[in-house]
């Protein structure tokens, strides 16, 4: 019997940021044992749900766009999916929209390009951070030398930086890159440091979309429902 996959939008918000993705993943199996779905197992010695998350979130990072598929051993009332999982869910964890996928569905790993976010820096002013941003979108190329496996890698990182704009204050709304060389929000920050002296660290991060390119057009895995609400602290963070 071929199992029915779903696919799943949460958001993380709040203290949860804290939680490293690997104790969300447990969460995430506690939630659906709780729900009574039935999850598909794999088979061999030590079976495990067959769970597939989207990219992993940095620890202290908030998310108003995660993603779960979730292989299901029959099929479901896709519209009582997130009713009957969000109340087994921690605060923080928010079901925002579910909807069955096709099989043969390419993984999120695969087809997530680039993810935009929300990032405070600490350490500068507004007038002096939006001076940077405007050489660092004015550049042509940034090069910098980084630490990968253990070994010193030269990248140019202008090319993953697909949009950078301030928003209010110390604030700045970036479209960075996955693929083929992923662009964190520190990494970013770190290039914004252009003087010696210069301390500047993350403050409040969230990533607001996760996109995919599909026939040329610019989509989110799961759009979120015109009918959906976000919660009441995340509302202002999302515009």
């Amino acid at each position: 019997m071929t199992n029915s996959r779903y696919r799943i939008r949460f958001s993380k918000l709040g203290k949860i940021r804290f939680t490293s993705h690997r104790d969300v993943a447990r969460m995430w199996e506690r939630a659906l044992r709780r729900a009574t779905l039935p999850v598909a197992y794999t088979e061999g010695f030590s079976p495990h749900p067959k769970l597939s998350f989207g990219l992993a979130l940095s620890t202290g990072h908030e998310s108003l766009g995660e993603y779960l598929d979730i292989d299901l051993a029959e099929p479901v009332d896709v519209d009582s999916v997130a009713a009957r999982l969000d109340p087994c869910l921690p605060i923080g964890l928010d079901v925002q929209a579910a909807a069955e996928i096709v099989p043969g569905t390419p993984s999120l790993q695969q087809v997530v390009t680039s993810c935009t976010w929300r990032i405070e820096v600490v350490g500068l002013g507004s007038a002096e951070l939006a001076e940077r941003v405007q050489e660092c979108v004015r550049a042509d190329s940034l090069v910098v030398t980084r630490e990968r496996k253990g070994n010193q890698v030269t990248d140019d990182l202008r090319p993953a930086i697909l949009s950078l704009e301030m928003t209010d204050g110390t604030e700045m709304i970036a479209e960075l890159a996955t693929q083929p060389r992923g662009l964190r929000p520190s990494e970013l920050v770190a290039v914004l440091a252009s003087h010696p002296d210069d301390v500047l660290v993350e403050g409040h991060v969230c990533r607001l979309h996760q996109w995919m390119s599909t026939d040329g057009a610019r989509e989110e895995p799961l759009p979120l429902p015109h009918r959906a609400t976000l919660a009441p602290h995340a509302e202002a963070r999302a515009s």
